[in-house]
Parts: C-alpha cells; sequence; structure tokens
C-alpha cells in the first residue's frame, strides 16, 4: 500500500529522517464503510504546512515539536471534522484511523418547528413539538427515526420532549417555566448548528447528566468551521417557502483570530397551511482568540427575529367540509389574509467561552451566557361579545343537527350553516374582522367616563419578556489512555416577566381589565377587577397596556456532575453521577378579584436532585458489541407545572414532587462495512409527571360548600384549570435499525420500533375554576376548609395508551451513490397503533356520580356503559412514501450542491400526526348524548398531516 502513496506524502517523508528530535504524526481517513477518502484536506492550525490525503487517505505532517496541535480535515460532501493531540517526544505518533462520515445523507431537509397551537385557553391541548429530531446521531436507528420519520411526529421511545437536554456551547437550552426547548433561537442557522454531538436516548454524556430522551451538544467555535464562503438558498411549500442564507469563515490567521459569521432569512407569505405566514431574520457572529497552544476564548452571539402565524387543530366535522389545510385563525380584512395567531420575537444569546489545556491530562472549559427579549403570541379577546371564531360550536351544523325537537328557526339554521360550510362563505368559515370592527364601534359600547367605545372584541398579546443568565465548567482529567474523570458545574438564574396586554383594539378606544364572567356582587359599575389595586379610572386599558395578567416568575437551578470513564479488557464503562438543587418562586404583580395569592411573593419552592446513570460496552469482538444502558434519577417540576394556575394565582400543585425515571436498555450491535445493526430492548418508567391544562367546561357541575357548611352550586360553564398529578407511566418496546451494502454503490436501510406506552397507575385531577376563587369542603378529618381548588378525585387511566406519537412504526428504504458524486433514494414509512391522551376528568368519579345524589351513578351507568363512551381515541394507521437526490459538482475550487427530497409522494391526507379529546361536557349524561347524536359537537380535536411537500436545495461554496 505505501507504494501508492502520492508524491505530496513522498516528500513530506523524505526530510523527517533528518530531524529525530521532532515527531512526524500520521494518519489514515476513511468513510463509514471503511473505504479510503482520498483528497481531503488537513488543515494544521496555525500553520502553513496543509497537506492533502492521497488514495488510500493517508496524511502526515513533520518536524512537529512538542507541544498541542488541532487539526481541521475538510472535503466536498463530507462533514468536517476537528481534532486535537498531543506531541512529546516520541519519533512517530499515530493517530489512527479517522472516520469522516458523508453530509449527503444530511443534506438539509428543511425540517421545521410546527407548533401544535394549545396556548389558547380554550384548548385541552398545551403541547409544543417539533417536526423531526432536528439532528441525527450516526446510528443508524436514530439517523432513519430523524429524517425519514421525524417528519411524521415519531418520538423515539414516546418519551417526551420535556426530558431532552439541548446544550449550545456548554449552557442548557431549556426553558425553566415549562421545559421545552425554543429552537427558533436559532432557526434558519442551520450550517452552525447542524452537526451537535449526541448521547442518545437516557445514555450518559461527557457534557452534561442530562434526561431521557438525549444530550444534544453544539458547539460553535469560529475556527471549526471550513475557511471560505458559503451561499445557500433553499425551495420548499413548508412552513416556510424561502431560505436564502449566507456564511463567511476566516480560519485562524497567525495571530491567533478566527472569525466566522452568517445570515438567513427564510420567509412565506402563505405556508403549506392556509393563512399562515412567515417572516424570520437569523443571524451569528463567532470570534475566537488562540493566546497559545494551552488557552483559547471564544465568544459567540446567536438570534432569531421571528413572525410566524399558525394554524388550528379542528373536529373531524370541519376538515370533513374545508378539507385538512383549513385553518379557523385567519379572516379577510383590506383584500389580505389576516391571522389572529401570530407569534413574533427576538431573544438573542451572548455566550463567552474559555478552553485552558492545564496541562497534557487535564483541561478546563468555562462558559457564560445571557440570554433576553421578548416572545409575543397573540390571540382575539372579547368582552360580553359572542365568541368570534368560525368554529365555535354554535357556528357548525353539527350544533343545530343534535336539537331533538327543533322549532322552526332552529331547523331552518341546520340548512344555513350546511350551505355556509358547504359553500365556503368566507363570512362565516373564517373570522370576520369587519365585523369585529363594526361591533367596536356600536353606539351602546360608547362610555363617556372614558370617551369612546368600549372594546367588545380586541387582540391581545401573551408576553415572555424572558433573561437568564448561565454559567458552566466542563473539567476533563485523563489519568491514562483508557481512563478519564469528568466534573461539569452548572448554575442557571431564570427571570421571566409573563403578561398579557392589548395589541389591537380593532377601532375602540379601550379594553376593560375585568372578567366577563365574574358576578355584580356590590351592584358597582367596576367589579371582578383583574387587578383591583387599580382605581376605576385605571380600568381602561389602551394599545400597549398589561391587561389580565402579569406576573414574575424566577429560578435558580445548580447542578454537579461527576463522571468517570475507563477501559479494562473488552470492556468500556462510562458511569455519570447527578446532584442538583433548583429554587422557584412566583411573584404577582396583578391583585385579581378572586384569588387572594395573586399578588405578592409567594413562599419558594425548592426541590433536590440526585441521579445516576451508566454505560457498559462490552467487545464481542472488533465487529459486535453489547451496549447496556441504566439511568435512575429525579427531575425537578417546571414552573408551570408548580404554579398551576399561574396567571392569577400563587397557589401550587398539591402534593407536586420531583418526577422520578428509572430507564434501562439493551442492545446488540454490529458493525462492519457492509452491514450495521442496531437491536435494542428498552423498559423506562416514569412517576411524578404533572401535567396542566387549561379550557372552558360546560358541565363540570362543580360545588362549593358555605361558610356554614351548606352545600352551593359554581357557575356552570367557566374557564377550568386542570391539574393531572401524580401520572406513572411505562414506556417498552424494541428497536431496530439495520444498513446493508448491497453492491459499493447501493445501500438499503430499514428500520423497526414496536413500543407500548401505557399509564400505569390512577392519578388525581384537581380543578381550579375562574369563576370561583375559593372552594369550600370538608377534609379528611370533617373540618371546613378553604382552597383555590378542588380534587376531583382519581382518573382511572391505568393500562390507557399514552397520546402524542405513533407506537408502532417501520421503515425501508434503498440508496444509490454514484462514485459520480450523485444519489438517489427513497423510502416507505408505516405508523399504527397512535392515540389521544385521554381526558383524565372524565375518566372520575365525578363524571358519572349524579350531583342530586353525590356518590350514586347517573341510571343506566354500568362499566361496560363507561367503557363503551370512553373508548380511548385510536388514529388510523397510514404509510408513507419519500424520495430524495443530489447531485454535486467541483469546478475548480468552486463546490456545488444541488439536493431535492420529496415527502408523503402519494398526498396521503389521512394521517392524524396529533390531537385531544375535547372536555367542555364533563358529565356522563350531557357527554354520552353528545357521543350518540351522530353529529357529535364536541368530539376530539386534531392535527393532520401537511400532505405533499418538497425541498430543494441549492449550495454553493467558495
Amino acid at each position: 500500500m505505501i507504494k501508492k502513496l502520492s508524491l505530496v506524502s513522498l516528500f513530506t517523508l523524505l526530510p523527517a529522517s533528518f530531524y529525530f528530535a521532532q515527531t512526524t504524526v500520521f494518519a489514515y481517513l476513511k468513510d463509514a464503510d471503511g473505504k479510503p477518502v482520498e483528497r481531503a484536506e488537513v488543515d494544521l492550525k496555525e500553520s502553513e504546512n496543509d497537506v492533502t490525503a492521497d488514495k488510500i487517505g493517508y496524511f502526515q505532517f513533520v518536524d512537529l515539536k512538542p507541544g498541542h496541535y488541532q487539526i481541521m480535515i475538510t472535503k466536498p460532501n463530507f462533514e468536517t471534522k476537528m481534532m486535537e493531540f498531543d506531541v512529546t517526544d516520541e519519533k512517530r505518533k499515530d493517530l489512527g484511523v479517522i472516520t469522516l462520515y458523508s453530509a449527503l445523507t444530511n443534506a438539509d431537509q428543511g425540517l421545521a418547528i410546527i407548533e401544535n397551537s394549545g396556548d389558547g385557553e380554550d384548548s385541552n391541548s398545551g403541547q409544543t413539538s417539533t417536526v423531526g429530531l432536528l439532528q441525527s446521531s450516526q446510528d443508524v436507528f436514530s439517523r432513519i427515526a430523524a429524517f425519514d420519520l421525524g417528519f411524521y411526529w415519531f418520538r423515539p421511545r414516546g418519551i417526551d420532549g420535556r426530558s431532552v437536554e439541548s446544550m449550545m456551547n456548554g449552557v442548557s437550552m431549556v426553558e425553566s417555566d415549562n421545559g421545552n426547548v425554543d429552537f427558533g433561537n436559532w432557526g434558519g442557522l442551520n450550517e452552525i448548528t447542524r452537526y451537535p454531538e449526541i448521547s442518545a436516548n437516557h445514555a450518559p454524556s461527557e457534557y452534561a447528566f442530562g434526561g431521557n430522551s438525549s444530550v444534544i451538544y453544539k458547539n460553535t467555535k469560529a475556527s471549526e468551521y471550513r475557511k471560505g464562503s458559503q451561499l445557500t438558498y433553499s425551495l420548499t411549500n413548508r412552513n416556510y417557502t424561502n431560505r436564502l442564507s449566507y456564511r463567511f469563515s476566516s480560519g485562524m490567521n497567525k495571530k491567533g483570530w478566527a472569525f466566522t459569521g452568517m445570515i438567513a432569512r427564510r420567509w412565506a407569505q402563505e405556508g403549506i397551511q392556509d393563512g399562515t405566514s412567515y417572516d424570520a431574520y437569523s443571524g451569528y457572529l463567532g470570534i475566537e482568540k488562540k493566546f497559545s497552544d494551552n488557552h483559547t476564548l471564544t465568544f459567540n452571539a446567536i438570534g432569531s427575529k421571528y413572525t410566524r402565524s399558525t394554524a388550528s387543530p379542528n373536529t373531524q366535522e370541519v376538515y370533513d367540509f374545508r378539507g385538512i389545510h383549513y385553518n379557523s385563525y385567519w379572516g379577510w380584512q383590506g383584500g389580505e389574509k389576516r391571522n389572529e395567531r401570530v407569534r413574533r420575537g427576538f431573544q438573542p444569546l451572548l455566550q463567552l467561552q474559555d478552553f485552558w489545556k492545564i496541562n497534557k491530562n487535564s483541561q478546563l472549559w468555562t462558559s457564560v451566557s445571557y440570554q433576553f427579549g421578548k416572545d409575543y403570541s397573540s390571540r382575539l379577546d372579547w368582552y360580553r361579545a359572542n365568541n368570534p371564531s368560525p368554529t365555535y360550536y354554535r357556528n357548525l351544523p353539527s350544533y343545530w343537527l343534535n336539537f331533538k325537537n327543533p322549532a322552526p328557526s332552529q331547523a331552518e339554521n341546520i340548512g344555513i350553516w350546511n350551505d355556509r360550510w358547504t359553500n365556503n362563505d368566507e363570512a362565516y368559515t373564517q373570522i370576520n374582522w369587519d365585523n369585529l370592527y363594526a361591533a367596536n364601534r356600536s353606539e351602546n359600547l360608547y362610555d363617556s367616563q372614558f370617551g369612546g367605545n368600549r372594546a367588545a372584541y380586541y387582540l391581545v398579546d401573551d408576553v415572555k419578556d424572558d433573561k437568564t443568565f448561565n454559567a458552566s465548567t466542563h473539567y476533563t482529567y485523563n489519568f491514562t489512555d483508557t481512563s478519564r474523570f469528568i466534573l461539569n458545574l452548572s448554575y442557571q438564574n431564570y427571570k421571566s416577566e409573563q403578561y398579557r396586554e392589548v395589541n389591537d383594539l380593532l377601532g375602540a378606544d379601550f379594553a376593560l381589565n375585568m372578567d366577563p364572567f365574574g358576578p355584580n356582587t356590590n351592584a358597582g359599575k367596576f367589579y371582578a377587577k383583574y387587578n383591583v389595586n387599580e382605581d376605576d379610572a385605571s380600568v381602561a386599558k389602551r394599545e400597549g397596556d398589561k391587561i389580565g395578567y402579569s406576573y414574575i416568575f424566577r429560578r435558580q437551578e445548580v447542578k454537579i456532575n461527576p463522571a468517570f470513564k475507563f477501559s479494562t479488557g473488552k470492556f468500556d464503562v462510562f458511569v455519570s453521577g447527578m446532584f442538583g438543587y433548583t429554587n422557584n418562586s412566583r411573584e404577582g404583580l396583578f391583585q385579581h378579584y378572586l384569588y387572594p395569592s395573586s399578588y405578592g411573593k409567594g413562599g419558594d419552592k425548592n426541590f433536590w436532585n440526585v441521579g445516576v446513570k451508566g454505560q457498559v460496552t462490552y467487545r464481542i469482538n472488533g465487529r459486535n458489541f453489547l451496549v447496556y444502558n441504566g439511568a435512575y434519577f429525579s427531575q425537578s417540576p417546571f414552573l408551570n407545572d408548580i404554579y398551576f394556575n399561574t396567571r392569577v394565582s400563587g397557589v401550587t400543585t398539591p402534593n407536586i414532587k420531583n418526577v422520578v425515571i428509572d430507564a434501562n436498555d439493551l442492545s446488540y450491535v454490529i458493525s462492519t462495512p457492509i452491514v450495521k445493526i442496531r437491536l435494542t430492548g428498552y423498559l423506562v418508567n416514569t412517576q411524578n409527571e404533572t401535567s396542566v391544562q387549561r379550557y372552558f367546561a360546560q358541565g363540570v357541575k362543580l360545588t362549593t360548600l358555605t361558610e356554614s357548611g351548606e352545600q352551593a352550586p359554581v357557575q356552570d360553564g367557566a374557564f377550568i384549570t386542570q391539574v393531572l398529578a401524580g401520572a406513572n407511566k411505562r414506556n417498552m418496546g424494541i428497536e431496530l435499525g439495520a444498513q446493508v451494502k448491497i453492491t459499493p454503490t447501493l445501500t438499503a436501510n430499514g428500520l423497526l420500533s414496536l413500543g407500548q406506552y401505557t399509564y400505569t397507575n390512577n392519578p388525581t385531577v384537581y380543578f381550579a375554576s375562574d369563576a370561583v376563587g375559593t372552594f369550600r369542603e370538608l377534609d379528611g378529618n370533617g373540618n371546613l376548609v378553604s382552597r383555590s381548588y378542588t380534587n376531583m378525585g382519581e382518573a382511572t387511566l391505568k393500562n390507557y395508551r399514552q397520546g402524542g406519537t405513533p407506537q408502532e412504526a417501520y421503515n425501508l428504504g434503498l440508496r444509490y451513490s454514484s462514485p459520480k458524486y450523485w444519489w438517489v433514494g427513497a423510502s416507505w414509512n408505516y405508523f399504527g397503533h397512535s392515540f389521544l391522551d385521554p381526558s383524565p376528568v372524565t375518566r372520575t368519579e365525578r363524571f358519572y356520580s349524579n350531583p342530586s345524589t353525590p356518590g350514586v351513578p347517573y341510571d343506566n351507568v354500568t362499566p361496560e356503559e363507561l367503557a363503551r363512551v370512553l373508548t380511548p381515541t385510536k388514529l388510523p394507521s397510514e404509510f408513507f412514501l419519500n424520495a430524495n437526490a443530489g447531485k454535486s459538482w467541483m469546478i475548480g475550487k468552486y463546490y456545488v450542491l444541488v439536493s431535492a427530497s420529496v415527502n408523503n409522494i402519494l398526498n396521503n391526507k389521512n394521517y392524524i400526526t396529533g390531537g385531544f379529546e375535547q372536555t367542555r361536557n364533563v358529565n356522563y349524561t350531557d357527554y354520552s348524548n353528545d357521543y350518540d347524536s351522530g353529529n357529535m359537537v364536541f368530539a376530539p380535536k386534531y392535527w393532520y398531516s401537511q400532505g405533499r411537500s418538497y425541498f430543494v436545495n441549492l449550495q454553493f461554496r467558495f
């Protein structure tokens, strides 16, 4: 093989014999299939002695003095590789075989964030989902799950995204109030953030202890990007239609400076969903200063200014009339589509990171960051007026069809509303903005005290004004070549002021900061104030004023994560521990008329966490492995779980505890140049989960006691906050990922995922109602107690399937990769056993108990009857065909890549990605009547897949 060395390699080898006091460093480059990678450029930082790998992938550097070195390996169609090594006094240093992974398989697929808009108060959903994992490890199962199945909302192992740990340059990007990661903060900067290091599922990581759904670590050092420029344009029909980006990297100069910058824009006048628009500008600046071989300082600034509108979930009745792209959130105004649900914001992130190599065995990375800015989410609100939503239940044919003995006018409405929806009369099937403006100009709404018209309808923004400070350290010490100690320390200080403000009065002059459902107990003009601390003159709110609620969240979190990795014999072992503490508080800025705890700073809620993770790899031989991952740890609840009715109350969830996770998996791995297989069995148990939902309930039939102990009803029909506390879950199943090289250019891929994700206990349901601030109840000792919530009892959820993702998935794919740098591939994907999460309150005893005879069921209620009307909502199974192709060229020193993908080629419009059961009728009589009507008014609401979509990408490097 040596005789095949290129002339470059020979000429660099000859002089080495004259310098015995200096070192020759060499290695071989190979691809994921074990084939040599030729003509890759290897850049030795701060040196002009760059080399090119020869035909067998061999490269070397000669005459290197003792010290610390860094190399960057680049080649078109392959991911950039960074490596560090030390030279002492050896004559030759072998870096071994360095594997370069193809970048073509990970070509930008245009995966984008899609929000299941459960931010509205009349919604049972609170979920935010991400299409795809947005990144993939090199594991064959994870890669297929991300780029083929992720587009269809497949979630590996059914694990909630709130258990992921996503890190940017050493600090966590998880939001303290809800546990989500807002990928939109760096959206569009694909070339900057696309290749993170991933510890999949609950496997231990060197950078953080993590949760139950992977540790994703992104590092954006300016010197680690390929020197030069890259221009990219993308065309798609997804959430946005166009994307344009430019990146420039200077490389490390002789003075130790490196600069990388990127700008990007994504936009769409209308996305694939009706009435949705998209406009986002993103930017990145990285500056790196290398003081010495052992000390580097980096500065990173990253941010995205976005404006994007969202689409509504709908009942099947609505989809049958208007199709899967129907969106109830928009209407015509002045000849243009206007969406009421628009999210906009800018929350930039500033970071400093210090890299210090203390000595040849130890190094310390220290990071500090500050993120700030506001996020706005708009929605329509109204005061003593009809719901303006076109899908409000009284605006649908099903409502009028359910009258048993309709009056003539009611019978007439059946035909009227059916015609409106059948013929798509957009004055009724979409928001009628003209009618809202007209209503606000009514003479009946004029108020002489404020000299103008009160708003019946107005647009509000729910605002999050976040300020987050992070500091962390990552220390490593190598005892030997096969043993390493790791210590991660992190501190986060989170402060978020969250409030509602008036966005647009829609032609009116002011809006009242009052509850339209509140009782007028003192016969005054201004009653039921959202803030009783303000005088009557301040009740009238103008555009930009706060209205409805205002409070501050604070959270401090400390984590200590020691870890140890070592190899002995045929075993590789990685053990990671965690000790953590969180301090949580809420400070109310409005004094709500019903809730004494709404104003001022409440008591702190503190939680201690502890955990351990372990990984053991047994090397049967060089190509067969057994891998075990185990984890047992606790996780603090997030702020929205602790303060369940946070907009109007400082009350905390009763008996809230840390979430406890017990996770285990065992894998058999085969890795050869021809075959790559991972077969895994897993079992994940989760305890003490809390979930909070807010919606309007019509038949909740709540009661309270008077001060004398007599039973009194609560207003029937009000906004409800529902808390499901202490839920236990089990996620178990098997995973199989396989890749087979049929020929050197033809590869077959396959995936199988079979899971069973269930509830394993009957958690407790609590209700708080906007119609009553205090519930008086008898405790276990017969004493009269007052609380801001009522205990609805246990929800019989045991053995119910969890919702949110298919529990069965299959994939088969073929890919042809030509030696001429073009490829074409296709895949078949199947999803089944997908369910909606069961509504907890309809599974409680209160649901079927007759309120006139407490504890006694309604007539005709039997276990069989309850099982019939409460049958879990199973979603249909579907399959999809995807295809992708691409070609790259080297034109002199310029690189051009064109890639294209089409998902859902057959345009399958029957796949439901998620949804929720409506629970407006939460008593058996009303619910069963609706269920058996044949025209269910409060049927489940769904989100459908987007139909056929495409993504075309053109990339030019120079």
